[in-house]
């Protein structure tokens, strides 16, 4: 049950602090001895304060995020070297309303006076944006229904997905390189990143430090995550 707030699920990975290691050594010599898995931790660190990066994009890691829209543009944008695959209302009438209400608006009262037309009043904005984004979602499945006898189904479809609201949320399958991942933290796991891409960039880094065995310890520690 959706419970209008954003989610993200590791589904897999690829890699570990030594196959990024190797990558490096691949120049001189990929063969292990104890002496070099011991300067593992010491090698990365110098990769990454260096910018020699290459090596990190050997790896990868693959979630599946629920996500409102706005912040699914946010993993669209600037990203470099990340594979996404999204829901879409182009190819299918979405039949399930998913949607996203802040949680930090949890108590603020709208000050709409009387006179606004819109029948608010002295209600919270959380109540409001949820009642919005339901009338959206009605008139988006009956233009659906309505358009498609003249425009055809898949005009029809694309079309009334402009009545779906920023909030409205998508899935999305998203995979990253190592490199490509710590360029999307650097973006928007910051304090300056829009509240809710931060929270999913955030959970993504806890997902990946909670691996079983923990295989990227000392990639996390190299780029200090």
């Amino acid at each position: 049950m959706n419970n209008h707030q954003n989610s993200v699920e590791l589904l897999g990975y690829y890699g570990n602090d030594q196959v990024h290691a190797c990558s490096a050594w691949t120049s001189t010599s990929r063969d292990l001895t104890e002496d070099k898995i011991q300067r593992i931790p010491k090698l990365l660190k110098m990769l990454a304060d260096a910018g020699h990066h290459t090596p990190f994009e050997k790896s990868s890691l693959h979630f599946l995020v629920n996500s409102d829209i706005a912040s699914h543009i946010h993993k669209l944008k600037h990203r470099v070297g990340v594979s996404i695959n999204g829901e879409s209302a182009r190819y299918k009438e979405i039949k399930e309303d998913k949607y996203l209400i802040p949680d930090d608006w949890e108590g603020i009262t709208s000050n709409f006076n009387s006179d606004n037309n819109l029948g608010v009043q002295n209600d919270k904005w959380t109540t409001i944006l949820e009642h919005y984004t339901e009338l959206g979602n009605t008139l988006y499945h009956q233009c659906v229904k309505d358009l498609e006898p003249t425009l055809g189904r898949k005009r029809a479809k694309e079309s009334s997905r402009f009545f779906k609201t920023y909030n409205s949320q998508i899935q999305a399958d998203v995979m990253f390189n190592w490199r490509s991942f710590y360029h999307f933290l650097e973006l928007r796991n910051k304090p300056d990143a829009q509240k809710e891409i931060r929270e999913i960039a955030a959970e993504m880094l806890n997902l990946v430090k909670n691996i079983e065995g923990n295989p990227f310890q000392h990639t996390i520690a190299a780029f200090e995550l």
